[in-house]
């Protein structure tokens, strides 16, 4: 092996690994969220002509504008997790979990991305009749934690 593709593994690799370690338990939706996004993104490009659409550079945007709205709220949600940990922390109140409110939020727009790349494939001529209740009832179960998370909250 070259030793120039060598030195880029051992880069890629350290690089996935810091970012894994520092993630922790949002590692494994980020990557899945992430990959999602390629897919939705490639089943919309392919979908298009089977719904009569153009497919143009405009169109092209508008979608990869949306995925970057995406990881804007998981940065949110990071950023409100770090806000709780902070005010736990000056309380003196142990949080059993980092980063659950960008996990959740991880959650429910991969269950969105799921949805719409179904549907992509659905439009093409694929038939996937048990896998949308599944994806739905996951994206249910997200809202339904939210909510549930967000009035105990305004209760204490």
């Amino acid at each position: 092996m070259k030793p120039n593709l060598q030195h880029a593994k051992a880069a890629f690799a350290a690089a996935a690994g810091l970012l894994t370690a520092r993630l922790g338990i949002l590692a494994v939706p980020v990557y899945l969220l992430a990959g999602a996004n390629v897919m939705d993104y490639i089943t919309g490009l392919l979908a298009a002509p089977f719904r009569a659409q153009v497919r143009s550079s405009r169109t092209g945007i508008k979608g990869i504008a949306k995925k970057i709205a995406m990881w804007l709220l998981v940065a949110i949600g990071i950023m409100l997790d770090i806000l709780l940990a902070y005010v736990a922390q000056t309380l003196n109140v142990g949080l059993p979990v980092n980063f659950a409110l960008a996990a959740l939020v991880c959650l429910w727009l991969l269950a969105n991305e799921i949805i719409s790349v179904l549907e992509n494939i659905g439009d093409m001529g694929v038939d996937v009749p048990f896998l949308m209740p599944l994806v739905k009832w996951v994206r249910t179960q997200a809202e339904t934690a939210a909510t549930t998370t967000t009035a105990t909250q305004e209760e204490k």
